[in-house]
C-alpha cells in the first residue's frame, strides 16, 4: 500500500469536503473553493473531520493514483485554510518589478517591460527596500497554479551561473562557475 495514499487528511475547523457521485472532490475553506475530479479507481471517503482514500484494485496504475490523488486533496485542503505563498527575487542592477491588479510588470534589461497578466486566484505584490533586491510576492490557495506562474515569471531571466543576475526563488542556491581569471590561472 502506498505510504503517502494510506494516510488520512485531516480536515480543520471551517473546511468541508464534499464528494459528487461522478467522483468530483471540493473543499471549501475561508480562503476560497478547490475542486478536483478523481480517477474512477479511487474511492474517496469523507467521514467526520478525516478524509480517506482507497484504491479498488492492486493495479499499477491504481497503485501510482493512490499517493498522487491524497496529496492532491491534501494540498486542496491546506490552500483553502491557510493559503500557499512564493516569493521571487530580481537579482541585478535596474531591475524593479510593479503589480497593479492583476498586471505585473518586470523591467529586468530587456529594451522593453514584461507585462504578465496574473490569473484572479493568484495575488501578486511588490516589494522594494532600498539597498535590497524586488522582491515579487504571489499568494493563491491553488498550489499548482501558484507554482506555475512562479515558474514562468522566472523564465522571464533565469539567473545566469556568473553573476547570479536573473529572477530566483528567495531562499535559492545558484551554482556559480568562475569566471575567465580562473581559467588563465590554471595555466
Amino acid at each position: 500500500m502506498s505510504r503517502i495514499g494510506k494516510m488520512p487528511v485531516s480536515v480543520p475547523k471551517g473546511v468541508t469536503v464534499n464528494v459528487a457521485a461522478n467522483n468530483l472532490v471540493s473543499v471549501k475553506g475561508p480562503k476560497g473553493e478547490l475542486k478536483q475530479k478523481v480517477d474512477s479507481g479511487i474511492t474517496v471517503k469523507v467521514d467526520g473531520e478525516t478524509v480517506i482514500i482507497e484504491r479498488q484494485t492492486e493495479q499499477k496504475r491504481h497503485r501510482a493514483m493512490h499517493g498522487l490523488y491524497r496529496a492532491l486533496i491534501h494540498n486542496m485542503v491546506t490552500g483553502v485554510s491557510e493559503g500557499y505563498k512564493t516569493q521571487l527575487e530580481l537579482v541585478g542592477v535596474g531591475f524593479r518589478a510593479s503589480a497593479t491588479g492583476q498586471l505585473l510588470e518586470l523591467s529586468v534589461g530587456f529594451s522593453h517591460p514584461v507585462l504578465f497578466m496574473m490569473p484572479k486566484e493568484v495575488k501578486a505584490t511588490t516589494a522594494q527596500e532600498k539597498g535590497q533586491n524586488p522582491i515579487i510576492t504571489l499568494e493563491s490557495v491553488d498550489k499548482q497554479l501558484l507554482g506555475q506562474m512562479a515558474a514562468k515569471i522566472r523564465e522571464v531571466r533565469r539567473p545566469e551561473p556568473y553573476k547570479g543576475k536573473g529572477i530566483k526563488f528567495v531562499g535559492e542556491v545558484l551554482r556559480r562557475k568562475a569566471g575567465k581569471s580562473a581559467a588563465t590561472a590554471a595555466k
